[in-house]
């Protein structure tokens, strides 16, 4: 009887073993298949809606590759486990990369284009750099405006900033060439100048020194 009992003992230890042993497969099998997925599914969605949810994302994925990755020890067939989720980490490190770029280069758009409505108005300029809209009657203004804004924030603007004024700048002078063309008074043109002769040394003295402190920064 003794020994019956210790058999059964025996077999009932075995089946709870197996039983746990089993379970932490399925578990790991399930934790590789959701990262799978989840990177497929991510990889699908439209890129809009990708950058406008990327923070969290990007969450969602470094919780599932931790449980993947960890779950890997737990299989029959790491490296085919591995190999998947190599696969699906390369895929999304490739979407990762396109997203990020993205991101950033629509930050800068939206930089710039907000670095245009303070210069010259709310939508007065954008990507096409039309400066059409100025003529003999309002240039003054225009250049007064654009004066006084980049006088008034030079302290904040970034080497990047600078390079953008100035590009808009030297877009306003060759404006100006037409203007002249079509009636611009002397006195306004005298003014204009006065103005130019403030702004350029600014100009240069800003940017090259934002563009100085940018590489002490970059080498720190």
């Amino acid at each position: 009887m003794k020994k019956r009992n210790l058999f059964l003992g025996l077999a009932l230890v075995s089946l709870v073993f197996t039983s746990c042993k089993d379970e932490k497969v399925t578990q790991a099998e399930k934790s590789v298949d959701t990262y799978v997925v989840y990177v497929d599914s991510v990889s699908n969605v439209e890129a809009a809606q990708v950058k406008a949810n990327w923070q969290d994302i990007n969450d969602s994925y470094q919780i599932r590759v931790v449980e993947a990755e960890s779950a890997v020890e737990n299989l029959k067939e790491k490296e085919k486990a591995q190999e998947r989720i190599d696969a699906s980490k390369a895929k999304f490190e490739a979407l990762k990369a396109q997203t990020e770029a993205d991101i950033q280069a629509e930050t800068l758009t939206n930089s710039k284009q907000l670095l245009r409505n303070t210069l010259f108005g709310e939508g007065k300029i954008g990507d096409d750099m039309n400066f059409g809209w100025v003529n003999k009657d309002n240039i003054l203004a225009v250049y007064q405006q654009f004066v006084d804004t980049a006088d008034r924030n030079k302290d904040s603007y970034s080497r990047e900033d600078w390079d953008e004024i100035k590009l808009m700048y030297e877009a306003l002078d060759s404006r100006k060439n037409t203007v002249e063309k079509e009636g611009l008074s002397s006195a306004d043109n005298k003014k204009i100048a006065g103005l130019k002769l403030k702004f350029a040394p600014m100009l240069t003295f800003n940017r090259m020194g934002a563009k100085t402190e940018e590489m002490k920064e970059a080498k720190q």
